[in-house]
């Protein structure tokens, strides 16, 4: 795997002297997607903001390469009504750990290429706050977009928005994977991790299987994931089938 990947190595974390992860390994490589799919509680997040350095490990490795990861956060995240338009939104992310420093050329064009990137060039003069809630989550894909990174980190971004959106989501991050970025994404949407991702990663506290969508058809890996038994529908599912 190129140095531009993800690579994460016997990772534990423990938070508020809860452990929430337990040696989790996990690799992604450039132009790879792999679904991070588990229960609430599962320790998703957790491990997305290990990978960002925002929470401290117990023990383990976590290696991203050279630059800084993109990171989408859930919608809620986010401050929408603070008075700052789209390409603003946009182009503060360019200087999110450089403070006091005015956006330069190159800031403003990388800023313009991943408004249009996520089809919103057109509203990029309009405050955020005036935004729906699929345009929202474009603003926020822009945002990581806008540091171009070789690792693009996304928790849940198909949650709550609409279908024009999901399809653009879904088109958009199938191009970074031909370009060559590593995307490692959470989801609960079974279906559209099997279709869109190269591999899933199950995880409960600690990688529970790993493999391509194609791979993960036993049920009991779901029950070892999920601690429920799996359904008519998701074994369907799992078959490639449909529920009676």
């Amino acid at each position: 795997m190129r140095a531009d990947g993800l690579r994460i190595e016997a990772l534990s974390v423990s938070l508020g002297g809860r452990p929430v992860l337990d040696g989790v390994d996990l690799a992604v490589a450039p132009g790879e997607t792999v679904g991070l799919i588990g229960p609430n509680g599962a320790g998703k997040t957790t491990l997305l903001r290990a990978v960002l350095g925002l929470v401290r490990p117990d023990a383990g490795t976590v290696a991203t390469g050279a630059g800084r990861p993109g990171y989408v956060p859930q919608k809620h995240e986010f401050t929408w009504d603070f008075p700052i338009t789209v390409h603003g939104a946009v182009l503060n992310a360019r200087n999110s750990t450089r403070w006091f420093r005015r956006p330069g050329r190159a800031d403003r064009e990388a800023a313009a290429e991943a408004v249009d990137r996520v089809g919103l060039a057109d509203l990029a003069g309009r405050p955020v706050g005036e935004l729906s809630g699929g345009q929202r989550q474009r603003v926020l894909v822009a945002r990581a977009l806008a540091r171009r990174p070789r690792l693009l980190l996304l928790d849940e971004p198909f949650t709550g928005v609409d279908v024009p959106t999901q399809e653009l989501l879904t088109g958009l991050l199938a191009r970074l994977a031909e370009e060559g970025t590593a995307i490692l994404t959470t989801t609960h949407d079974l279906a559209q991790a099997r279709a869109t991702c190269t591999r899933i990663c199950l995880l409960n506290r600690t990688v529970v299987a790993d493999g391509a969508p194609a791979d993960l058809t036993d049920p009991d890996l779901w029950l070892r994931a999920f601690g429920v038994a799996a359904s008519g529908e998701l074994k369907a599912l799992l078959a490639g089938t449909e529920a009676p």
